[in-house]
């Protein structure tokens, strides 16, 4: 029996006194089943930075894509948290991920970018 694993994976990381990033790892092919598991998960962790913009280091190295309900689920989610976003850094070695950092760019307030390499991401990301 092959066993196929997808989802996301949410942690919170901090870089020297007060610079913190939530630490989102996606792996497989995501589903909407995995949104309603993640979601009230990262619901909860951005609702307790109060008065702060959140900075997100998105490893999508793992990503494969996400079916069309979980595609229009992460859409739903980045409006929510619109204002939320000082910097998202996307990791991975796609090409489809730079352009979808780009469109994610003109749905979100804070700034976007795709990067290839983990030490830029977070380099820019705590620049």
């Amino acid at each position: 029996m092959e066993i196929v694993r997808h989802g996301l994976s949410v942690g919170i990381a901090r870089t020297g006194n007060h610079d913190f990033s939530l630490d989102i790892k996606a792996s497989g092919k995501l589903t909407h089943a995995d949104y309603e598991i993640i979601n009230p998960l990262v619901d909860s962790a951005m609702h307790a930075v109060k008065d702060a913009k959140v900075k997100v280091l998105f490893d999508a190295m793992e990503l494969e894509g996400w079916d069309l309900r979980a595609a229009w689920d992460d859409f739903k989610f980045g409006l929510k948290h619109n204002n939320e976003f000082e910097k998202i850094a996307i990791y991975g070695n796609q090409q489809w991920l730079e352009t979808s950092a780009k469109v994610a760019s003109w749905f979100l307030s804070g700034e976007v970018q795709y990067f290839d390499n983990l030490g830029d991401a977070f380099k820019w990301l705590h620049d």
